[in-house]
């Protein structure tokens, strides 16, 4: 939905020549308060520490994927707020994806994953989506278990915000709890003067919303009484009933919005009053009262938002330009514009471990989707969220939402819908600030990519003014060197880089006699200008709580299997290194072993379990890393690099840390990552070896060794590595065979296929491809994808 721009005049209306207060409020409001929303899709609802988080991101502009921002930043913490990981996910069309690996000694509770753009920071940070990660861990003392105990509070909301003697008026019932809401609950309406006879009754809608309708008198005093299905009653008051004043009547439908405005005791009756109607933050509808009259009405038609679906905020304005009521509503809640994949064939089987695909046409719309493929329990657990309802409410609301899911699911209950926006307010912007002139201040405007500030030093000193030159090699290509002048606080720019290799740059400056300078005086660092922040709120409330862990734990038997498919990753991966141990037995001299028996001694040598990386024979290709830790990174199987508090990448073994040697003498990080690739003579990495266990031996070079890698042999003080963005993981479709090694006895893998990016190429069809695990008889198949005009295709179904 785009340019959505609208403005319709009641009959009674003459157009306004003069720019009104209101105008210029509008015009303020359309040029400084756009505003982005994150939805992030992960591949399951909770996990076993061990596992990975497989996510993805979409980055909305209103409604349609955001083209501000191209950066997100996406955060790991524990509940103590804690950063676990981080990541910096670039944006293709308002999408990207990554992951986090996590650690087999995280302690069970409840995680948080947040995620935000730079240009999000703008705003109120409570718009910032902040998922809730519920991870177990057998190993802990305590336990994660569903709160019994529901607190909850309630409030009740007049549509339009105001309750007038004589008028009927529709209430809204809101409930709300920090942990977990009721299942259900009714209530009733008293006068006070006469408490037990009930002038109407209600029954809930959902967990969150009821509604109801009352005439009130003036004079009255009126009460709501809550009972829920846990015998707890509560009693709130209603507003005040008021003698004059504006009453605003909604009505949502496939033929659009008809509102209906009705005042009471007004001076000068609705003539002056204005209706605006606004999307996103964008006008889309406006309308003046011109004559006297004390009730109008008008249907508000759905090419305001060119037919699609969106949240519509009807705001009223008296002669003055004062708000005086203001009503959320849904356009066309009854007719929800969702595209299905057209699927051209299929092979789904129910038998352990076979091969399954399903066809995507080549001839759609959609190019390019994001696919889960997950077992399906068969217990038909609706949806708490996904996308629809994200792009649709929780992403402009910042009040917690029961399953907010159902309000866009095929029973959805549109009366549900209504009741609960007539809750809520639209917090993005306030009408009394954009009509006095207020505007956002915005301290991190959207910019391409990523940014960096480079300080040139030599001799201790800035170069001011002065030309430099800067070569830049990208991973494994090339250096290119770029001439610069530094500016008058000595500084150089870097701008709109999109690199997920590392990028090394490294500083040269022209000595006096116009000879090539020494580099040993040259000292160069690389400040990012795009940043994350710290995050200042409080994380949202659960209906988790923990418990001390009894002797016989149980866990939750999803996270019993995934606790299996480690183990069962476990066992490939080392079956893969006893195929590799196999394949050197009977050749020839090698010089690799023959390096390793030059280098290695005591327990370090011998028949064991390691993985050898030889730097005097043979090119590693090492010259781009920052430094050995960083290279290892993807070299081994079941080996993951994790950073610590001081960002340096600490090496895991089968999600456990692993010691670390230099020269066969116990060191920390620090130590290696000090050391020049060039330096280094051989890299073994042990598992599971005696006394040694699970380790990570750096040996240096010795005697008359001398490196083999090619390039620029160390990372010198004239040079400096720019990370850039996280490339996300692949997701491997391997099929576990019966007959290998490894002897799977049972698979059970939840997610069976993941890919954020599945597309199409010179017309072969998108092939969705799994392999089922030993017990799913149905899969549930969820698919993400967006047109070139952003209509949305959405489609979660079970195949069986």
């Amino acid at each position: 939905m785009k340019n959505i721009f609208c403005v319709l005049l009641l009959s009674m209306v003459q157009p306004v020549l003069a720019q009104t207060k209101l105008e210029k409020a509008i015009t303020n409001l359309e040029d400084h308060y756009d505003q982005e929303k994150v939805y992030l899709l992960t591949d399951k609802s909770q996990y076993a520490a061990g596992d990975k988080i497989w996510f993805k991101s979409f980055v909305f502009d209103g409604y349609n994927r955001s083209a501000l921002s191209t950066t997100l930043f996406v955060e790991l913490y524990d509940s103590d707020k804690k950063i676990i990981d981080w990541k910096t996910i670039l944006l293709t069309n308002g999408e990207g994806s990554g992951d986090f690996q996590l650690k087999e000694s995280l302690p069970e509770q409840v995680y948080y994953v947040r995620a935000y753009t730079p240009y999000m920071t703008n705003f109120n940070e409570d718009f910032q989506i902040v998922k809730t990660i519920p991870v177990y861990n057998p190993s802990s003392t305590e336990s994660l278990v569903i709160s019994k105990s529901s607190d909850w509070s309630a409030k009740a909301f007049p549509e339009g915000g105001t309750f007038i003697n004589g008028i009927p008026t529709k209430f809204a019932v809101r409930l709300s709890s920090n942990t977990s809401l009721p299942e259900n609950w009714t209530g009733k309406v008293i006068d006070t003067q006469n408490p037990k006879v009930p002038i109407t009754t209600f029954t809930s809608f959902d967990k969150n919303v009821a509604a109801f309708t009352i005439t009130p008198a003036s004079g009255k005093k009126y009460q709501v009484v809550i009972h829920d299905n846990a015998g707890k009653d509560k009693t709130i008051d209603l507003p005040q009933v008021a003698d004059s004043g504006l009453h605003l009547d909604v009505n949502s439908s496939k033929d659009g919005i008809k509102y209906t405005i009705k005042g009471a005791n007004l001076k000068q009756q609705l003539q002056g009053y204005k209706i605006v109607g606004t999307i996103n933050n964008h006008l889309a509808y406006k309308a003046n009262i011109k004559q006297l009259t004390n009730e109008v009405s008008s249907l508000i038609p759905p090419k305001i938002s060119n037919g699609a679906n969106a949240v519509l905020q009807l705001a009223i304005f008296d002669e003055q330009d004062n708000l005086v009521a203001q009503r959320l509503c849904f356009i066309k809640p009854n007719d929800l514009k969702i595209e299905k994949a057209e699927i051209i064939g299929q092979s789904i089987k129910q038998t352990p471990r076979s091969f399954n695909s399903i066809d995507l046409s080549p001839e759609s719309y959609f190019k390019n989707y994001t696919v889960l493929v997950s077992e399906d329990d068969g217990s038909n657990k609706p949806e708490e969220e996904n996308i629809l309802s994200s792009l649709w409410l929780t992403g402009d609301f910042t009040s917690k939402i029961d399953s907010p899911a159902q309000y866009f699911s095929k029973n959805a209950n549109t009366e549900a819908l209504d009741a609960l926006l007539i809750s809520e307010n639209w917090k993005r912007f306030d009408w009394n600030a954009v009509l006095s002139g207020s505007v956002p201040t915005i301290k991190n405007n959207p910019q391409q990519f990523l940014s960096y500030k480079v300080k040139p030093i030599k001799n201790n000193a800035l170069l001011v003014n002065a030309p430099v030159s800067l070569m830049l090699k990208l991973g494994k290509n090339q250096p290119v060197l770029n001439q610069f002048i530094t500016d008058q606080n000595g500084y150089v720019y870097l701008n709109n880089l999109n690199n997920d290799d590392p990028l090394e740059v490294s500083l040269f400056v022209s000595s006096e006699n116009n000879k090539e300078a020494n580099t040993d005086n040259l000292f160069v660092t690389v400040e990012p200008l795009v940043t994350p922040t710290q995050f200042k709120g409080n994380f949202p409330g659960t209906k988790y709580t923990l418990v001390k862990s009894g002797a016989n734990k149980v866990l939750p038997p999803a996270i019993a299997k995934a606790i299996n498919t480690q183990k069962n990753n476990k066992k490939i991966e080392s079956a893969e290194i006893q195929i590799d141990q196999v394949k050197l037995v009977g050749k020839k001299k090698d010089p690799k072993v023959e390096l390793d028996k030059q280098l290695s001694s005591g327990m370090f040598s011998g028949e064991i379990n390691s993985t050898i990386f030889d730097f005097v024979n043979e090119d590693q290709r090492a010259a781009g890393a920052n430094n050995i830790l960083d290279w290892l990174q993807g070299k081994v199987a079941g080996v993951t690099l994790q950073r610590n508090n001081s960002g340096i990448n600490v090496p895991y073994i089968r999600n456990k840390p692993a010691k670390l040697y230099l020269d066969e003498m116990i060191t920390d990080p620090a130590m290696i990552t000090s050391i020049p690739v060039s330096n280094i003579a051989m890299v073994k990495v042990i598992k599971n070896s005696g006394l040694l266990g699970d380790a990570v031996a750096i040996y240096t070079m010795k005697g008359d060794l001398q490196s083999k890698n090619t390039g620029k042999e160390a990372t010198k003080a004239n040079s400096a590595i720019i990370k850039g963005y996280d490339k996300p993981s692949e997701f491997l479709v391997e099929m576990i065979d019966e007959d290998s090694p490894a002897k799977i006895e049972k698979d059970t893998r939840e997610t069976l296929y993941w890919n954020p990016n599945l597309f199409d190429s010179d017309y072969v069809p998108p092939r969705i491809k799994f392999f089922n695990n030993d017990t799913a008889k149905q899969f549930k198949v969820l698919i993400i994808s967006f047109d070139e005009d952003d209509h949305i295709l959405y489609q979660n179904e079970i195949f069986k």
